[in-house]
C-alpha cells in the first residue's frame, strides 16, 4: 500500500542536515543568484547528488535541506570535490571584490531603482512567466557584472508561472503551486532595531500591509513586496499570490503594491535613487506615490512636482499593439486612488487624465499614458519596435512627425555567461584566451573563432546537440508514462532523437503560445511539409516548446494544432512538442538545436531574445525580419524570411510567409546541413554557425545594452534629475510654469513668410528667407523656428541635414509678430525640398519636442 493511502493522520517532520565546517560556505553561495549564471557552482551542487539536484528542480537551498548529512560528510572529505569548491569560492570572491573596483559611466552618487512586475534569473526562483522577466534578470546581472548602483523592486509570488501538463489529447493543463518562502533566496528586510520591515498600502477602503524582502544577485540586490501576512484581510493576503493571477481586480492591486507599495519601501529603508526605471508599465503608480511624496515633503504645486519627478524617470515599453498595455476602468481607479486626490492636491478628473490614451479617448485609464506623463525618457526594445511605439504613442505628442517624437530605443540583449554553454567557454579560453569574458563586444578579438579548427568547433555542437536530445528523451518519456503510453511508441517517436548519433537536421521553435508568433505557420501546407520532413535521405525534425496563457483560448488551440499534426502517422517522429517550457529546458534548446525558428507575424515581435541566445551558442536563426533580428541578420549568419506586405490580408500574408518559410528551409537550410564532406559535417554549415555566434555574441549581450541605458537614458536622467531639484526645484518649478504658458498661448501661434520665394541659386550662394510668428504673448526666446531641408526624390521624406535655425529679427510693427530670418546656403545640389515650422523652445526641456506642440507654415 502507498503511503499517502495509509490510515491516520499524516504528520512532516524535516530534518536538515548540518553543514560541516569545511563546506561552511556552502549557504552563502545557495543564497546568491550569482550560481544562476555559474555552471560550475551549480555542478558543485549536482556532483554531491545529481538525482536529488535534478528532483529539488536545481534550488541549492532545497538541496541543502534534503541532501543526507552523510554525503555532505564525504564531500568535506573528498579532495577532489574540496578543490572544485575552493576554485568556485575564489571566483566568487574575485568577481564581488572586482566589482568594488570597476569604473562605470554613473557619476558618483547615483543609484538605479528598478521596478518591474517579474524577474527571471533561474528556473529555481520561479517569479517570472516569460521573456519581460527573463530580460530584467538578465539587466540585474549585467547591473551587477558592472558594479552598478542598481536595486531591482518587484512582488514576491507564491506561485510563479503555473506548471504545463499537455494530454493525450494535446489540451494544456495549468497547473499552479506555492513555492515555500523557507527554499527561496529570500530574506526578510530587517529595520535597525531588527524588526521586518513593512510598509501600509491603502487598497480600496483598507490598510494593507506590505513585508519587504531582499535577495543577492551578484554585487546587488532586488526588493520583493508580499501581501500574504497574517494582519492583513484574506483578500489581501492573495494579492500577491499568484503572477498575474486573478481579474482586473486583482492585477490593478498588484500594480498598486508595486508601484505605490515599492516606493515607499524604498523610501522606509532610506534608499535615495537618482533614476527610476519603470520596466513595462505595470510599475507606473510609482510616479503617483512619489509625486504625493514630495508635495507632502515640500508643498509643492502638482505641476512642479511632476516635472521634478519626470526628470530622472525612465519608461521602457515592451508591447507592439495598442490593446496590449495595461489599462482598467476610470472608475476602478477613482475607487483606488480618489484618496490621494487631497494629498496631491488635483482634482479626480486630472488625476483620471494622467492615464488618457490620446488615442482612445477617455474609455480607460492606461498605465502607459500614465508612464509616458510622468517620464521624460521613453524607449522601445529594438530599432523596429521603436518605430511601432513613436506611432502607438503619437497621440501624445499629437504636432510632431513620429520619426521626431521623444521615443528612443535600446535593442534588448542577452547575459552570455547566463545562457552561453560551458563547453563553449571552455573552448574559447582555449583558443582565444580567457579574457574573452572581459570584451564580448569587441567584434576584431572575436575573429579568433575563425581560428577555431572546425572539426573542434562541430564536435562541441554535437555533444551539446547529444545533452538537449537526452533532455528531449526524458521529457517525452515523462509525459508518455503520465499520459500511459506505451513504451513502443514512444521509441518510434523518438527515432531521431539519438543522443549516440546526433546527425539528423534538428529545429527548434520555443516560446509563449501567442497567435502572433505563428507556431502554426510550418503547417500551412502539409503536402508542402511532407516533401521537407520525409526525405529518406535528409531526414528534418522539428521540436517545439511553449505556454500559453491560460486565459488564451487560441494560444492553446496552436498547441492542439501541433499535437493533432504531431500525431498524424508520418510526422509522429518529425514533429516533437514538449510540456513545461521553462529556463532550464531553454538552456538546452538553444544551445543544442541546429536551427532556430521564429516566425511572428511583423512587426509584432518587440525585440525577442530567445535567438539571441541560440545565436551565441552556434545554433543557427531562421527568422521573420522583426524584432532583433532585423537588426541581427546581415545576409550571412542565418536566413531571414522578408515578410510579405502589410497591404495584404492576415491569409494571403500568412499563406506567402509560409510559402518564404517552405523554400528556404528546402532550397537551402537542408541541402547546407547535409552537404557533408569526409569528415561527417558540412563546412558550410560550420562557417554559417560561426558568423552567427561572433555576430549575435559581440553586438546582442547586456553588456552593450546597458552601456547604452547608461549613455542615453541614465546618465542623462541622473544629471537633469539633479538640476530640476537642486535649488528647491527652481528649474522644476520654472519649466512648469512656462509650460502652462505656452500650452494657454499656442492655440493661437500663427507662422506666415514674408519674402518671395526663391525658384533657382548657384551651389555656394545662399538665400534669404524671412517669416513672421505671430506669439500671441510669448517671447522670441520661448520659440525655436526651423527650416527642413530634403533631396525632392527622397523616399524617407526624412531630411538629410540638420535643421537650420533662424533667428530673432525684432517686432513687426506694432503688433505680436515676431521677425525671424534665415540666410540659408544649401549644401545640396539637385532639386531640394524645404518645409518651416516653429515650436516651444526651453534649454532646460529633456527633448526638445516634449510637448508635442508644433506649427507648420
Amino acid at each position: 500500500m502507498e503511503n499517502d493511502q495509509l490510515p491516520g493522520t499524516r504528520f512532516v517532520v524535516e530534518n536538515s542536515p548540518r553543514i560541516p565546517e569545511k563546506l561552511n560556505r556552502l549557504e552563502e553561495l545557495a543564497y546568491n543568484l550569482w550560481y544562476s549564471w555559474d555552471r560550475s557552482c551549480r555542478t558543485l551542487f549536482a556532483r554531491m547528488h545529481p538525482r536529488l539536484w535534478e528532483l529539488v528542480g536545481s534550488n541549492p537551498i532545497r538541496f541543502l535541506r534534503r541532501v543526507d548529512e552523510y554525503r555532505l560528510n564525504e564531500a568535506a572529505e573528498d579532495q577532489a570535490f574540496l578543490s572544485s569548491y575552493y576554485r568556485v569560492l575564489s571566483a566568487y570572491d574575485t568577481y564581488h571584490n572586482e566589482l568594488l573596483r570597476k569604473p562605470h559611466k554613473l557619476p558618483p552618487g547615483n543609484l538605479v531603482a528598478y521596478f518591474c512586475a517579474e524577474f527571471g534569473f533561474h528556473e529555481s526562483f520561479p517569479i517570472y512567466s516569460g521573456g519581460l522577466g527573463i530580460l530584467a534578470g538578465d539587466h540585474c546581472k549585467a547591473a551587477s557584472d558592472m558594479g552598478l548602483p542598481f536595486v531591482g523592486v518587484g512582488l514576491l509570488y507564491r506561485q510563479g508561472y503555473f506548471t504545463q501538463n499537455i494530454d493525450r489529447s494535446g489540451r494544456q493543463l495549468a497547473l499552479n503551486f506555492d513555492s515555500d518562502i523557507d527554499e527561496l533566496p529570500v530574506h526578510a528586510v530587517l529595520d535597525e532595531e531588527g524588526k521586518e520591515v513593512r510598509v501600509s498600502v491603502t487598497i480600496g477602503v483598507r490598510p494593507v500591509q506590505v513585508k519587504v524582502w531582499w535577495a543577492r544577485v551578484g554585487n546587488i540586490k532586488i526588493y520583493l513586496m508580499d501581501t500574504d501576512l497574517e494582519e492583513n484581510h484574506h483578500d489581501d493576503r492573495e494579492i500577491t499570490h499568484r503572477l498575474y493571477g486573478g481579474d482586473r481586480r486583482v492585477r490593478i492591486e498588484q500594480e498598486i503594491i508595486l508601484g505605490v507599495g515599492g516606493a515607499r519601501a524604498l523610501e522606509k529603508m532610506g534608499i535615495q535613487p537618482t533614476v527610476w526605471h519603470i520596466n513595462e508599465g505595470h510599475a507606473a503608480f510609482m510616479l503617483l506615490e512619489r509625486i504625493r511624496t514630495l508635495i507632502k515633503r515640500t508643498g509643492y504645486d502638482f505641476s512642479t512636482a511632476i516635472e521634478a519627478v519626470a526628470s530622472n524617470t525612465v519608461f521602457t515599453t515592451h508591447t507592439p499593439v495598442p490593446a496590449g498595455h495595461d489599462h482598467f476602468p476610470r472608475d476602478m481607479v477613482s475607487h483606488y486612488f480618489g484618496h490621494m486626490c487631497p494629498d496631491l492636491n488635483i482634482p479626480l478628473n486630472q488625476l483620471l487624465d494622467l492615464g488618457n490614451d490620446p488615442g482612445v479617448g477617455h474609455s480607460d485609464f492606461n498605465m502607459t499614458a500614465l508612464a509616458v506623463r510622468g517620464s521624460r525618457f521613453q524607449n522601445g526594445v529594438s530599432r523596429i519596435h521603436r518605430e511601432v511605439s513613436a506611432r502607438i504613442c503619437s497621440g501624445f505628442w499629437p504636432a510632431i512627425p513620429h520619426h521626431e517624437n521623444p521615443m528612443g530605443y535600446v535593442t534588448n540583449a542577452i547575459h552570455v555567461p547566463t545562457f552561453l554553454a560551458r563547453e563553449w567557454g571552455e573552448l574559447f579560453d582555449r583558443f582565444i584566451g580567457a579574457e574573452w569574458r572581459s570584451r564580448l563586444s569587441d567584434r576584431s578579438f572575436w575573429k579568433g573563432v575563425q581560428e577555431i579548427p572546425d572539426h573542434l568547433y562541430w564536435s562541441v555542437r554535437q555533444s551539446l546537440k547529444s545533452q538537449m536530445l537526452h533532455a528531449v528523451r526524458e521529457r517525452i518519456a515523462s509525459q508518455y508514462e503520465r499520459n500511459l503510453g506505451d513504451d513502443a511508441h514512444m521509441e518510434r517517436l523518438l527515432k531521431y532523437a539519438n543522443v549516440h548519433e546526433p546527425n539528423v537536421l534538428t529545429i527548434g521553435f520555443a516560446r509563449r503560445f501567442a497567435t502572433y508568433k505563428r507556431a502554426d505557420l510550418l503547417f500551412s501546407d502539409l503536402d508542402w511539409l511532407r516533401q521537407i520532413l520525409l526525405d529518406p535521405e535528409r531526414p528534418v525534425v522539428f521540436v517545439f516548446a511553449g505556454k500559453a496563457h491560460p486565459a488564451d483560448e487560441p494560444g492553446q488551440e496552436m498547441i492542439r494544432r501541433i499535437h493533432e499534426v504531431a500525431g498524424m502517422p508520418e510526422f509522429q517522429d518529425k514533429i516533437l512538442l514538449l510540456e513545461n517550457y521553462d529556463m532550464g529546458l531553454a538552456r538546452r534548446l538553444v544551445a543544442g538545436v541546429d536551427v532556430w525558428l521564429n516566425t511572428p507575424i511583423y512587426p509584432l515581435e518587440a525585440s525577442g531574445t530567445s535567438g539571441m541566445k541560440a545565436g551565441v551558442n552556434g545554433t543557427i536563426n531562421l527568422s521573420v525580419l522583426d524584432g532583433w533580428w532585423g537588426e541581427g541578420y546581415d545576409g550571412h549568419n542565418g536566413w531571414a524570411i522578408r515578410p510579405a506586405p502589410d497591404y495584404l490580408d492576415e491569409t494571403q500574408r500568412n499563406r506567402e510567409d509560409a510559402r518564404t518559410l517552405y523554400e528556404i528551409i528546402q532550397d537551402q537550410v537542408v541541402p547546407l546541413y547535409y552537404e557533408r564532406g569526409k569528415f561527417g559535417y558540412s563546412q558550410g554549415w560550420v562557417a554559417k554557425s560561426k558568423a552567427s555566434m561572433v555576430s549575435i555574441l559581440t553586438h546582442f549581450n547586456t553588456g552593450r545594452m546597458l552601456d547604452e541605458y547608461l549613455d542615453h537614458f541614465y546618465v542623462p536622467a541622473s544629471g537633469q534629475g539633479k538640476r530640476f531639484m537642486e535649488n528647491d526645484s527652481a528649474l522644476a518649478r520654472d519649466v512648469a510654469h512656462w509650460k502652462e504658458k505656452v500650452r494657454h498661448h499656442w492655440a493661437g501661434v500663427r507662422i506666415r513668410r514674408v519674402d518671395s520665394p526663391v525658384k533657382r541659386i548657384k551651389f555656394g550662394s545662399s538665400m534669404n528667407i524671412e517669416v513672421t510668428v505671430d506669439l500671441r504673448g510669448l517671447e522670441p526666446k520661448d520659440v525655436c523656428v526651423e527650416l527642413l531641408l530634403n533631396r525632392s526624390i527622397s523616399r524617407s521624406g526624412v531630411p538629410v541635414l540638420p535643421p537650420f535655425q533662424f533667428q530673432s529679427r525684432g517686432t513687426l510693427g506694432e503688433g505680436t509678430e515676431h521677425l525671424f530670418a534665415l540666410e540659408l546656403q544649401p549644401g545640396l545640389c539637385g532639386q531640394l525640398d524645404y518645409r518651416i515650422r516653429v515650436y516651444p523652445y526651453h534649454e532646460s526641456l529633456t527633448h526638445s519636442f516634449e510637448l508635442g506642440l508644433m506649427t507648420w507654415l
